[in-house]
Parts: C-alpha cells; structure tokens; sequence
C-alpha cells in the first residue's frame, strides 16, 4: 500500500510534474454568462483574451461527485491518500473535501484519507504537493508524508505585484479601502497570502521598486531560513517574468522556473501581475 497526493488545479503544476511524481489533480471552474468550464480546459492565453472580451467571470469548487470519483479511485485500490486543497479562506473545496471523505469512508471503512488546507494557492499550494508527493516515493508513511507537507507550509512564501487593484477589489480578496487608496496615490502593494488570505506586506511607489523590494525579502529569508526552491509566477506577462527570472538568478544564484497563472486565479488577481513563490529549509512561522 502506498501514499498518493490529490491537489487542485490552483497549484498550476504542469502535467509533466504530475506525471513523474505521480500526483492526481482535480479542477476547479469557471463561468462566464455563457460559458461554464473546467480550468485545466482552456489555454491560458484564450482565457485572459476572454476575460478581456466578456468580463470578469466566476469561479466555483470541483463537483462533489468528481472528488468522491477520485478519493475512491484511490482508496479501492488499497492505497493511502493525502489532499492538499487551496486554502479555505479562498474557497469551499476543503471544507467539501471533508465531507467527501467521510463519504468514502462510509464505502471504504478501513480507507485512510487525510485533507490538509494549504492555507495559500498556486506554487505555494504546488510546492506542498511536491514535497509530499516526493515523501510518498520515498516509502514514507502518510503520518510522514502530512508532516512533510504541514512543514513545508510554515516554510513557504508567495509574493505577488498586482498590475492594478480593480480585479482584487471586485472579488473581495483585499478590502476595498485599500485598493482605492492604492490607486489613488499610485501605490504599488506588495502582496502575499498569509492565515489563508490575501494581506499587504509593503507598498511602494512603482513597480521597478516594487519588484526590488520583493527580491530584497526573498534576499533576507534565504540567509535567515536557507533557500530550497523558487519559482517565478505571471498573469499573461511572460516578458516580466523572463526579466524577474533573470533578477532571481543573479540576486540569489538560482535558476527558477517560470509559471504562468490559470484562469481561478487569474481572474482574481488580474492580468499583469507577477510574483515569486518559494520554500526554505527553517520554518518561517
């Protein structure tokens, strides 16, 4: 019997990374007025040319009948399995989760399920899913593997610069105060995700400042914490990721990855936003 990893579509990992380490992804949604579908259907590209044409859409949870159909894929073959959903703060899937896997547990008695709340999104969420898919290959057990993704949440940060506040502000992922008060005095914040939400870390006065305030956190935790890994996010702005991925390297050493953003997201933050996602080998919390 082995350990396998479930995670949601708003980790953005690639399927090549799922492939290799074997880790099973369910997707959340989106509707526009005439149009409901999957995120893991659309390209990228297509869908912030969308959102451009018809407005900002909504985003919903995976069905409950797609999670049980996974969880129980898992469970009949006689193997363990540990989710790892975006943070409950953002949105129901951890809380259906749960109930789900009391669901599956109802049929599979003897079915071992853990769910754990990443607290965050994207690589952030991405990351814990890695660490703990890599546990599972290792032979840990789940007790383990919980623990190596419980760790890696207290040693992650995602920070992000969003082109403008109007996306955050219509989704009510930041208060509303904030985000005309930014736009006012042309503030630029600096963003990160922590207890689950969405906060200011800083604000500056432009976005050049804004990126080098950025690396220079990234800069003071990996010599307080140690540095692991770190990747590069964008929405629909890969030139300003490039050019971030090549700050990253020359501020820190380190080659970094470039992964642009899906539509739940997206669609929250806005296009034009770009941020840094990375673990360390301390805790950071």
């Amino acid at each position: 019997m082995t350990v396998k990893i479930l995670t949601d579509s708003t980790s953005y990992l690639s399927e090549e990374i799922c492939r290799e380490l074997d880790i099973r992804k369910i997707s959340l949604n989106i509707s526009f007025s005439d149009l409901h579908i999957k995120e893991v259907d659309i390209k990228n590209e297509d869908f912030y040319r969308m959102m451009a044409e018809k407005g900002i859409p909504m985003s919903s949870q995976p069905s409950i009948g797609e999670m049980f159909d996974e969880m129980k894929k898992v469970v009949s073959n006689g193997d363990s399995l540990v989710c790892i959903f975006l943070s409950s703060e953002m949105s129901g899937t951890y809380s259906s989760a749960q109930m789900v896997k009391e669901m599956v547990i109802e049929e599979y008695r003897d079915a071992k399920i853990e769910i754990i709340d990443s607290r965050s999104n994207c690589m952030q969420l991405g990351f814990a899913a890695i660490v703990g898919a890599r546990a599972a290959k290792e032979g840990k057990t789940i007790q383990e593997v919980v623990e190596v993704v419980k760790q890696n949440i207290k040693r992650s940060r995602f920070l992000f610069i969003p082109d403008n506040l109007e996306y955050l502000k219509k989704g009510g992922r930041i208060g509303g105060a904030s985000a005309l008060i930014g736009n006012l005095l042309k503030i630029i914040p600096i963003l990160t995700v922590e207890d689950g939400k969405t906060t200011v870390m800083s604000k500056v006065r432009t976005k050049k400042n804004a990126i080098i305030a950025m690396l220079d956190k990234v800069v003071k935790d990996s010599l307080i914490f140690g540095l692991k890994e770190i990747v590069v996010h964008h929405i629909n702005c890969y030139q300003e990721a490039l050019e971030l991925s090549k700050l990253v390297e020359e501020k820190l050493g380190v080659k970094s990855d470039i992964i642009d953003i899906g539509p739940v997201i997206g669609l929250h933050v806005g296009p034009g936003a770009i941020g840094l996602v990375y673990y360390t080998e301390k805790d950071m919390r």
